[in-house]
């Protein structure tokens, strides 16, 4: 995968999941009020850029341990 590719998808799964997690959870705790929906946006806007910058810090270190974890499971069928 080159760089590009890689920053695109988690520019997109960032997108979705800041947006997904913000609204459900502020549903959760407001209901589904004209309330809730004025204040998603603001939530969202707060979220992504959070979940973008984690998610530089925690998709290296997601890959290193999947491959730890299948190197492990191949190194036990063999």
């Amino acid at each position: 995968m080159n760089k590009r590719f890689i920053l695109l998808s988690q520019v997109f799964m960032t997108l979705m999941m800041a947006a997904s997690m913000s609204g459900l959870m502020s549903l959760l705790h407001a209901g589904p009020t004209l309330e809730w929906l004025k204040d998603w946006p603001v939530q969202f806007l707060i979220a992504w850029p959070i979940a973008f910058c984690l998610t530089m810090v925690a998709w290296p270190a997601a890959m290193a341990m999947a491959s730890v974890v299948l190197r492990a499971k191949s190194a036990t069928e063999s």
